[in-house]
C-alpha cells in the first residue's frame, strides 16, 4: 500500500466533496501501482479551493494558473510520453477562464486526464455563479440567480471530440475509484466531470444521492456515440426535479489516434 499523505495540513471544509475525490484517487493510484509506476504520475490544479489537492497528494505536481492546468500537462506528456498526466481543475476554472484549452485538449486527443471538481460554485471566493450553477443558484453576486443558464459540460466533450467522457459523484468513492482507474488507463483524453457538492455555499449532496444512477446498472453502450449525446442530455444541470434522473458513470469512449502519435 503506497503512502501517498503529505504533512500539509487539509483546510477543506469538513464535509467537503474534495475528501470524496481525494480519497478515490489515492485507492486509484493505489489500485495502479502495479502497472504504472508512482513515479511517472504527475498531477496538476488550477486556481479554487480543488487546487489544495496537490498539496495533499505525496506525487509529482505542479500549480497551474487559472485554467492552464491541462495546457501544462501537455506540454509535459510531448516532452516525455511516460508521464501520466492527471489534471485537478474546477467547474469555475475549467469551464470558464479555461474553456479554450479544455476543448483544444479534447479535440487534439492528448493522453492526460481531467478530473472536474464540479462544485458548481466559486466556493473559495464566498459563493459567486460558475457556467454549470443553476439559474436558481442564488450567490454573492447574484443574489437572485444568475442571469443566463448553465452549460452541460458532456456535450461540450462529447462536440468537442474527447474519446473518454465520463461523470462521477464524490458521494460514491467506490464507483469514482473505478471511474478515475478506468481514465487513468485510456489512452487518449479523458474527461470526468464529478459532482462534488460544497457543504458550505451550495450543498446537493441530498440531491445527488437521490437522484443519481449508474450507467453500468442499465447496460449502457459506451461505444455508441449518439446514445452517449442522449444520456447527456437526460439531465440539464438546470434541472432540480423531484422525478429527474442523473446519470453517472462512463458516458462513451473510443479509441483514436492521439495527439502525440500524430506529431511525434
Amino acid at each position: 500500500m503506497l503512502n501517498l499523505k503529505t504533512k500539509a495540513e487539509i483546510t477543506w471544509c469538513p464535509g467537503c466533496g474534495n475528501f470524496g475525490i481525494l480519497k478515490a484517487f489515492e485507492s486509484a493510484v493505489n489500485e495502479l501501482s502495479n502497472e504504472v509506476p508512482v513515479e511517472n504520475f504527475v498531477i496538476a490544479s488550477g486556481i479554487g479551493c480543488h487546487g489544495k489537492i496537490v498539496d495533499y497528494i505525496n506525487l509529482n505536481s505542479f500549480y497551474s494558473i487559472h485554467g492552464r492546468a491541462l495546457s501544462n500537462l501537455e506540454g509535459m506528456r510531448l516532452v516525455n510520453d511516460k508521464l501520466v498526466c492527471v489534471g485537478f481543475v474546477g467547474d469555475g476554472d475549467i469551464y470558464a477562464e479555461g474553456v479554450s484549452h479544455l476543448i483544444f485538449a479534447a479535440k487534439r486527443n492528448v493522453n492526460i486526464t481531467a478530473i472536474v471538481h464540479d462544485n458548481r460554485s466559486y466556493s473559495l471566493t464566498t459563493g459567486q455563479f460558475t457556467p454549470t450553477s443553476p439559474s436558481k443558484f442564488k450567490g454573492k453576486s447574484t443574489p437572485e440567480g444568475p442571469p443566463e443558464d448553465p452549460i452541460n459540460p458532456l456535450l461540450l466533450m462529447l462536440s468537442s471530440g474527447a474519446t473518454f467522457v465520463a461523470r462521477g459523484f464524490a458521494g460514491d468513492i467506490p464507483h469514482l475509484t473505478y471511474l478515475i482507474k478506468e481514465a487513468i488507463k485510456h489512452k487518449g483524453f479523458s474527461f470526468i466531470d464529478v459532482l462534488q457538492p460544497c457543504v458550505t455555499f451550495f450543498n446537493t449532496f441530498p440531491f445527488y444521492r437521490k437522484h443519481c444512477y449508474k450507467l453500468e446498472e442499465v447496460n449502457h453502450d459506451v461505444t455508441n456515440f449518439e446514445l452517449a449525446v442522449e444520456r447527456a442530455k437526460e439531465w440539464d444541470y438546470n434541472d432540480d426535479s423531484e422525478d429527474v434522473r442523473i446519470p453517472i458513470g462512463i458516458f462513451y469512449r473510443v479509441e483514436k489516434p492521439t495527439y502525440e502519435e500524430r506529431v511525434g
